[in-house]
């Protein structure tokens, strides 16, 4: 093809599909970033299938199978109309299935795994040229993800790696089999990556892990994630930051200290509980019991007494009995937790917990399910009632409530991460996303915060520079001049928001 051919032909587009966890968000933000480092563009939301779909997938969860082939069923038809048209099937799911994905789904052109995010272009760009589905599946990682492109959804919050797979052997988990065991990175690539995106507008930084507070055992620090909390405090211009998740047999009380004396790390801590029978924990080999777990809560609202604990519950591990399932219901009521995601036991083959005796018929586990998130639904509405007549700091999200064309409401998220959904007085300023408001809390429902102040002086607005990204963010896409110091970067930074309880 001549330069002038080549000039003329269109742009492609590309579409990132994610399923699962946050880690799957974060490297679906790399493979954005790779895909338009190639010179792909992000096909608008809404518009015919993308010249490139790219599904990142989970394999936690036991219909992560049906969804994906059924996904991939729907494009066949599109492929045939568009030849050209090319389907990448990567992560989790990838990795465990492999071969499996092109038998069942030949009109697929490149699988590839979790521990080579960074090949993507290049399979895709063979499988053109050779006219041939590209499987690529290593066993280890070869470059640290972080080091790749980066195209992310929002300009004042962000994920930042700080490790990859995970030690732990739960059984009930395929998580270490597919990602591999825990490798740390270097203290101080990570906090060069947060100044980076710092210096870019943002103000919040979630620390990203399978199990965070194990953080710094590769390299021989045991109280590296303590040190690690206490270093993002001085970075300048960093006013949030949050981490997930960690595991409590390895919390440790440094880390609940650093958390307590850094004033940007926010009153809010991610620990999954999984279940409350001692029996149970040990089945699933979580090295702590129920004790231990409640013993870290209590140290951590001694130290900051408004803390938010959220939590992580698997109802219908094999074998849990009636007893083991109230040992659940009693650690809920006693932890409070702010919110809590419930899951119904998932039988995934190539985990130990699938060949155990004792599955439990599908009616009894939903029977539990039910019976649990009645209960935590009541603790979130009790706990969300007590924070009516607080003064809370809110940071814009973009995202508005699912009413919002009703109320004329906007929304965003206090420091301890409740969603608030919040109305501007009559005369006030409305803010941008990334600027931060105060407001009282005047309502409260089991899963959101209201505030409506009553007037101006119940109402303020702070300017933020992740406000002024924002404005910066929305001249680029308007091919307008924008007002502002001009971004360090290109690189737009978000956090995406947590999936609705299933």
């Amino acid at each position: 093809m001549t330069d002038e051919q080549d000039s003329a032909a269109p742009t492609r587009t590309y579409e990132v599909r994610t399923y699962g966890c946050q880690m799957n968000v974060h490297d679906s933000e790399r493979l954005s970033g790779l895909l338009e480092a190639s010179g792909l563009i992000e096909q608008p939301s809404g518009e015919e299938i993308a010249d490139v779909v790219v599904f990142n997938t989970c394999a936690v969860r036991e219909n992560a199978d049906n969804k994906l082939y059924g996904n991939l069923g729907m494009l066949a038809k599109v492929k045939e109309k568009r030849p050209d048209m090319q389907i990448a099937v990567g992560g989790c799911l990838a990795q465990k299935d492999r071969e499996t994905i092109l038998k069942k789904a030949p009109w697929v052109d490149v699988v590839f795994g979790t521990h080579n995010v960074g090949s993507l272009p290049a399979l895709l760009e063979r499988s053109r040229h050779n006219n041939e589905a590209q499987l690529e599946i290593l066993e280890s990682l070869e470059v640290f993800p972080s080091t790749l492109p980066t195209k992310r959804d929002s300009v004042h919050s962000g994920w930042v790696s700080i490790s990859v797979g995970c030690n732990n052997t739960c059984t009930f988990c395929i998580v270490p089999s597919l990602r591999g065991k825990e490798r740390d990175r270097r203290p101080g690539e990570i906090l060069a990556e947060i100044e980076a995106l710092v210096a870019d507008g943002v103000i919040e930084v979630t620390l990203l892990g399978q199990n965070v507070n194990s953080y710094g055992v590769e390299f021989g620090d045991r109280l590296a994630f303590g040190k690690l909390l206490r270093a993002c405090g001085k970075i300048e211009g960093l006013e949030r930051v949050r981490f997930t998740s960690p595991h409590p047999a390895a919390f440790t009380d440094d880390v609940i200290e650093a958390m307590a004396q850094t004033p940007n790390v926010m009153p809010q801590l991610h620990m999954p509980l999984q279940s409350g029978s001692d029996k149970v924990l040990k089945e699933m080999r979580r090295s702590y019991r129920s004790k231990k777990f409640l013993g870290i809560l209590d140290k951590v609202r001694e130290l900051i007494p408004h803390a938010a604990i959220t939590t992580d519950i698997i109802v219908g591990f094999p074998g849990e009995t009636e007893e083991d399932f109230q040992g659940t219901l009693d650690v809920v009521a006693a932890s409070r937790f702010s919110s809590a995601f419930t899951f119904q036991y998932s039988k995934r083959p190539g985990t130990p917990a699938a060949d155990l005796p004792g599955q439990l018929p599908k009616a009894v586990v939903q029977e539990r399910y039910e019976r649990l998130t009645a209960l935590q639904d009541r603790i979130c509405a009790e706990e969300n009632a007590k924070q009516i007549g607080r003064t809370v700091e809110v940071m814009v999200t973009e995202h508005a409530g699912r009413k919002s064309g009703e109320t004329h409401r906007l929304s965003g998220r206090s420091t301890d991460q409740r969603l608030v959904h919040f109305s501007v007085p009559a005369g006030g300023e409305t803010p941008r996303p990334g600027d931060l408001v105060t407001v009282p809390v005047t309502g409260a429902a089991a899963f959101h915060l209201v505030s409506d102040p009553a007037s101006l002086g119940d109402y303020s607005v702070r300017r933020s520079r992740a406000g002024d990204a924002w404005d910066r963010s929305q001249a680029d896409s308007c091919g307008v001049p924008a007002t502002g110091a001009p971004a360090s970067g290109g690189v737009s930074l978000g956090m995406p928001a947590l999936p609705p309880r299933k």
